[in-house]
């Protein structure tokens, strides 16, 4: 049975774990100002969150709260690729490279690329799992069954609204945020972010 009160609550939590800035909402960014493949990124991370809020509810959560080995691989992976990909985007930025044009047609390969750089992006961030999965599965799992769905409704909404908002958005403001200053600070920014998050992971008990 549908409650509005719940949803909202899920909603509000959802969008409290999903909008501060991290991996995900930066590579969002950058790919919303390069103009390419900004559905297919924000379609996947919806997707993403959709899936592992709907495992925290089944009670999933359970199973990778109690095992640090997971967790640990998750870690030591997701610092990885944060560091390469925070250097690749240092690199730009200290070359100034222009952001990259806008166009159709692009090669399938590149596509798939852009698939792999945000599933990675994604799931081997070990914070995406305690957000849905653990967090938002604990907290959906201790409401009443007929409550649950109307949670994980709300949470799965705020995913969409917000990664749609982050990618579309981005893509509007492009005339702004693709001049050259503009994006060699976006590729410093997001670089130095990928790196302190690549640390705090390191560093995490």
């Amino acid at each position: 049975m549908f409650s509005q009160p719940i949803f909202l609550q899920g909603l509000g939590m959802g969008a409290s774990l999903i909008m501060p800035i991290g991996a995900q909402n930066a590579h969002v960014i950058r790919t919303g100002v390069a103009g390419r493949h900004v559905v297919l990124t924000v379609l996947t991370c919806v997707l993403i969150d959709v899936t592992l809020i709907a495992l925290g509810m089944s009670g999933f959560g359970a199973l990778i709260e109690h095992s640090p080995a997971l967790l640990l691989a998750a870690r030591w992976g997701g610092a990885a690729f944060l560091l390469w990909y925070g250097l690749r985007c240092l690199a730009s930025c200290w070359r100034g490279a222009a952001a990259p044009a806008a166009g159709e047609g692009q090669a399938a390969a590149t596509a798939k690329r852009a698939l792999g750089i945000v599933l990675a992006m994604s799931l081997l961030n070990p914070h995406v799992y305690l957000d849905t999965v653990v967090l938002l599965g604990a907290v959906g799992s201790s409401l009443a069954a007929n409550h649950r769905v109307s949670f994980a409704a709300g949470a799965m909404t705020a995913s969409l609204l917000w990664f749609s908002a982050l990618g579309l958005g981005a893509r509007r403001c492009a005339f702004v945020l693709a001049r050259p200053a503009v994006w060699r600070a976006i590729e410093g920014v997001t670089g130095t972010t990928m790196l302190v998050l690549a640390a705090l992971l390191l560093l995490e008990n």
